[in-house]
């Protein structure tokens, strides 16, 4: 019993591992053509400034950014959904995946809130916001595309 116990908690961490490995390695994958910029000016999306903003530690209203990104998702996630309903397929894999770990980040920023002072917590918004970034290009790809057919 005991082993069985220690076999199934040894794969559930080696699963958890190859999961973040691999949101990591999605979120780091750049494409030949990056639409964030023009996807975010369109939908009037606040991501761009929330990224500059962490990058440089000068936010200060981490649950307004929280809050901001999760508008931003929600809207993004809602786009692609809607696109994907009229051509190209549904959602991805990828996309599936990094929706997962989006809520993981929300969770953990949650977490990160009460417990420590922001390190954590920014941490967590920094890749919400990686992934934010990572579905408005995905958008814009797919905008491109279809305005190509």
């Amino acid at each position: 019993m005991f082993v069985s116990l220690a076999i199934i908690a040894f794969s559930l961490v080696l699963f958890l591992y190859w999961f973040r490995y691999t949101c990591l390695l999605i979120l780091n994958t750049r494409t030949a053509r990056d639409y964030t910029v023009q996807v975010a000016e369109a939908n009037q999306l606040a991501f761009p400034a929330i990224q500059a903003k962490l990058a440089q530690a000068q936010l200060d209203g981490l649950e307004d950014a929280r809050a901001s990104l999760e508008r931003d998702y929600h809207l993004l996630i809602s786009l692609l959904q809607h696109a994907s309903s009229f051509q190209l397929g549904s959602l991805t894999l990828e996309q599936r995946m990094l929706m997962v770990d989006y809520q993981a980040m929300r969770v953990w920023f949650r977490v990160s809130r009460q417990l420590s002072r922001g390190a954590h917590a920014r941490q967590a918004l920094v890749e919400m916001a990686d992934i934010v970034s990572h579905f408005a290009n995905a958008m814009g790809e797919r905008s491109s595309v279809s305005a190509r057919a």
